[in-house]
């Protein structure tokens, strides 16, 4: 690949790349030059580590090179939806001293160009934060489009340092389709109205039909439960849904619950005609609409969400109209949730 130069002075370039082996431990230097150690992902102080994530394709990252040596700058795309051709992009950083000069938005154009391209990625997603609209127009700079509103789903101790945050952040869910593909997804006749809003913004290649009101029948229920201390967010992927779901589920949230999580997700898959049993289900124990997450599964995957405090909504700054009626649909619909 062809790497992009950016002039910082007479004396100094920067070249934006494809990650290399051996800028591997640059990246830990560069991440404790600004986070010290505390950066939540640790991957990136694991000079093995990354070099392994990088050939097997579960972490690309793109580094900003000085010509005057080490690395200034750094982005990743890096698998974390249940899909391995869904990306997301994210952990992104410029040295303090190299910041003004473009090259944040430089990486995220050459991932979102040429890096994502080249591996052959159906959809590239991003979480946005939502204390400040800065993130969210970068995406869509890059043609992502918003699909889905993270409620609280970090803590303010994470904006600390830049002091932008009083209470816990929401993320705007931003994707970048790359190879929509023909597909069927079924809406819960309750979020009908809101999906098809959703979607007629993004080409995923779905065909919108009504959830059937039939029971999930005779397969067994498969969960998948990832915990982030750190945020208190517990994640719930479904993989499976069966006549069991109603139990499974409850051991898996009481789990989730009982470690003092603040907020739990659930993922479930839209190409289930028996989804809104499902969501109706999920209603009746205090989740609420989150959005769509274009190719999530293979096939879309739809965003149920619980938050056991009240919602920072007077934190939450976003930077179009869609997605404040997201914001508006979701908001109203935990009101409703809670009230019936």
């Amino acid at each position: 690949m062809t790497p992009v130069f950016i002039d910082i002075s007479p004396e100094e370039k920067v070249a934006v790349d494809i990650f290399r082996p051996g800028d591997a431990t640059d990246v830990g230097e560069l991440f404790r030059a600004v986070y010290g150690e505390d950066y939540p992902v640790k991957l990136v102080y694991e000079p093995e580590g990354l070099v392994g994530a990088f050939e097997r394709q579960e972490n690309i990252p793109t580094v900003a090179r000085s010509s005057k040596g080490g690395l200034v700058g750094y982005v990743s795309l890096f698998r974390s939806a249940p899909s391995k051709t869904v990306y997301e992009g994210g952990q992104g950083l410029v040295r303090a001293d190299y910041r003004k000069h473009g090259i944040a938005r430089a990486m995220n154009r050459y991932f979102a160009e040429e890096v994502a391209p080249l591996y052959g990625v159906d959809a590239v997603f991003g979480e946005a934060v939502c204390n400040h609209p800065y993130m969210q127009k970068a995406w869509a700079n890059e043609g992502a489009v918003e699909t889905a509103l993270e409620v609280d789903l970090m803590p303010a101790e994470a904006y600390a340092r830049e002091g932008s945050a009083r209470g816990r952040v929401a993320s705007l869910h931003m994707t970048r389709m790359y190879r929509p593909a023909d597909h069927t997804v079924y809406a819960p006749e309750r979020y009908e109205k809101a999906i098809r809003f959703i979607y007629a913004g993004i080409n995923t290649g779905a065909c919108v039909a009504r959830a059937e009101n039939i029971a999930p029948g005779a397969r067994h229920t498969s969960i998948e439960s990832r915990v982030f201390e750190f945020a208190s967010v517990a994640r719930l992927t479904v993989w499976e849904a069966g006549a069991d779901f109603a139990d499974a589920f409850e051991h898996y949230e009481a789990e989730a619950l009982g470690r003092g999580m603040i907020v739990v997700q659930v993922w479930l898959n839209l190409s289930w005609p028996w989804i809104g049993q499902l969501t109706e289900y999920l209603r009746g124990r205090g989740y609420f609409f989150g959005g769509v997450l274009p190719r999530w599964f293979g096939a879309d995957g739809l965003l149920m969400q619980k938050v056991t405090v009240r919602p920072n909504w007077e934190g939450i700054r976003l930077y179009s109209e869609k997605a404040q009626k997201i914001c508006d649909i979701i908001r109203e619909d935990r009101r409703m949730t809670l009230s019936s």
